[in-house]
């Protein structure tokens, strides 16, 4: 029987080996997400503005948490703009 593949090209098993090996960088820097940080905060936001998931980014559950407030802080204030469209 044939392996069903996805619109990338890759089967399942495959996609789920590159997310696999992901270290949260927060708990392997010992610090916390800071919305001043906005080089940081960044990394963890796509290019339509979303924020990306936890097991994408490989961040654990504790900090997905704080980092998602962050962001939303950093919005608010407008140190990050809520999607590319709106940079000026």
């Amino acid at each position: 029987m044939e392996e069903k593949r996805t619109r990338t090209g890759k089967t399942r098993e495959q996609r789920e080996l590159e997310y696999k090996n992901l270290k949260c960088y927060f708990c392997e820097t010992k610090s916390d997400p800071d919305y001043k940080d906005t080089l940081v905060l960044r990394r963890y936001i796509s290019e339509r503005g979303k924020i990306q998931p936890g097991g994408r980014t490989g961040t654990c559950s504790k900090h997905q948490r704080m980092l998602s407030s962050e962001i939303k802080k950093a919005r608010q204030m407008a140190l990050i703009y809520y999607t590319e469209n709106h940079a000026l």
